[in-house]
């Protein structure tokens, strides 16, 4: 069985419980918020398009951006409630997700449950009114049994739609399916990428289909009925049962986060890290996948202990400079401004840098006549240019369109690994490469000069929470790496990971790399 199978269905029943928990927490918290509001629209007429509207309105949005945007709204409302009342909560992953999803699901189950209360036959609530019914037991005895078929396909909607949208949920930190598939998409490891897809779809399918057996159930009458209804709810029971008995195992101690961006060399570190931290046997949780202001946020938060960060990042997006007084002023600066500020700890620098560079095929840029950004900006307006997602909205973008007055024809923005590729394949003519990556010498690529300075450096350096820290086993796990991993070597894991062909895993790649550092002791 090959290695990237047997890896990623190791990690199968975490992600799987955590999918399960998570939609299925959505679920029946958007069942127990849309049931009453359904009975309160069906009563008062001047309710019922503002709710619906409500609710439609909430399925416009971007199910990605609707995730996203909890995040800083719960950081915020954290923030709050710690200074009113000693008391926070973690603004990342699990609370943010099972919000949006709940919105996300209230739609089709509103829709469906004013509609199946509307479509009751008037006689038959005259009848219950005739023999002398309170509104309350009306509602019990006679209205929702007989909606309740009709309820029940809302339900299974927002099921199959909640466990889709449930991939979603990395970015944002929380564990799911989607892990699969955004590393894997990034990696172009599309065996990951097949295994997120399949569970989920199976998921959703299966979960449709013990809802389609209540449904039918509640729809029947007599033994038939109830036998078909307490069969599909036992069915659930046994299915999320099942899902989620990996989060039982092994729960005792303390247990790290390591937080990661949505890119190999992030794979990587934060798989270098955890193994470290592993080997002296601690537990471990990998948050990957982030966005880079989502990653700082959450260190400076507690919601990670500890993850792998960029000093130019640092400096321009988290300190909001625009300066560039040299490497080790910048570091120098860093350390006692990110530790007076926000508690965070920069330990120290791996030992190689991950600038942002832009760069070009190397037979395109001889053609052209270009070797620095001062010649770029004479054919600029002629040439089309690949971001990765965030470049563009960055700081550093600006700076160097003030710098050098860049004026591209066209913008398009990608994946990493899909920038290299629209590159490779003519699509783009200039991207925003990153120094540390093997494929900028893989496939022959010039790195342009940036003689009048607009970009800082980018020394790696390691993040550590301000809950973290003073622990010494931490510390102790991750100083060691200070200092000894060179361009060269993270190059050579970085193409482990991105190249054609015979791939490895961030894990596989990490432990060669870890190996390559105790050859230098």
């Amino acid at each position: 069985m090959d290695e990237r199978l047997i890896e990623a269905l190791r990690l199968l029943p975490d992600r799987l419980a955590w999918h399960v928990v998570l939609s299925g927490s959505a679920l029946l918290l958007a069942c127990v918020i849309s049931l009453p509001l359904a009975v309160l629209a069906h009563r008062h007429r001047s309710l019922r398009w503002p709710l619906l509207g409500l609710a439609g309105l909430v399925q416009t949005i971007p199910s990605l951006a609707l995730l996203a945007l909890f995040y800083p709204l719960l950081l915020g409302l954290s923030a709050l409630t710690k200074t009113a009342f000693g008391l926070t909560f973690s603004a990342l992953g699990f609370l943010p997700s099972l919000l949006a999803l709940t919105l996300y699901a209230m739609l089709p189950l509103l829709r469906n449950a004013v509609a199946a209360l509307q479509g009751i036959e008037p006689a038959v609530i005259e009848a219950a009114r005739g023999v002398g019914m309170t509104q309350g037991q009306r509602l019990r005895i006679v209205e929702l049994p007989l909606a309740a078929p009709v309820i029940m396909a809302g339900v299974r909607t927002a099921s199959v739609w909640t466990i889709g949208a449930a991939t979603l949920a990395t970015p944002i930190g929380q564990t799911s399916l989607g892990d699969y598939i955004f590393s894997g998409l990034q990696t172009e490891n599309w065996i990951d990428v097949l295994v997120g897809v399949a569970a989920s779809a199976l998921l959703a399918m299966t979960a449709d289909q013990l809802l389609a057996l209540v449904e039918r159930g509640l729809s029947a009458h007599g033994g038939r009925g109830r036998g078909r209804t307490r069969a599909g709810l036992i069915g659930l029971i046994i299915l999320a049962a099942a899902a989620v008995s990996p989060l039982f195992v092994s729960v005792a101690g303390s247990r790290y986060v390591i937080g990661a961006k949505n890119f190999s060399e992030q794979y990587i570190l934060a798989e270098l890290t955890a193994q470290r931290l592993e080997r002296a046997h601690a537990q471990v949780t990998r948050r990957l996948n982030l966005g880079s202001t989502v990653a700082y946020r959450a260190v400076a938060s507690g919601d990670i202990d500890v993850y792998v960060d960029y000093s130019g990042t640092l400096w321009t997006n988290v300190l909001g400079r625009t300066d560039n007084p040299g490497r080790e002023a910048i570091l120098t600066g860093l350390t006692t401004e990110l530790r007076r500020r926000d508690g965070v700890t920069v330990l120290g620098s791996l030992g190689f840098e991950n600038a942002y560079a832009l760069a070009m095929k190397r037979d395109t840029a001889a053609k052209l006549g270009i070797r620095s950004m001062i010649d770029l900006t004479l054919v600029a307006p002629s040439l089309r240019f690949g971001a990765d997602l965030e470049f563009t909205s960055r700081p550093e973008w600006a700076s160097l369109q003030q710098a050098y007055g860049l004026n591209f024809g066209e913008t398009r923005q990608y994946q990493p690994t899909f920038m290299y590729r629209a590159l490779e394949g003519g699509d783009v003519d200039v991207i925003s490469a990153f120094s540390s990556d093997g494929r900028i010498a893989a496939d022959n690529l010039m790195v342009l000069a940036d003689p009048r300075a607009a970009l800082p450096p980018y020394d790696a350096v390691i993040l550590i929470s301000p809950q973290r820290a003073g622990d010494t086993r931490l510390i102790s796990a991750l100083r060691p790496l200070l200092g000894k991993i060179d361009a060269d070597a993270m190059r050579r894991a970085n193409y482990a990971v991105d190249r054609d062909g015979d791939k490895q895993s961030p894990a596989q790649a990490a432990q060669a790399l870890d190996g390559a550092i105790g050859m230098r002791k």
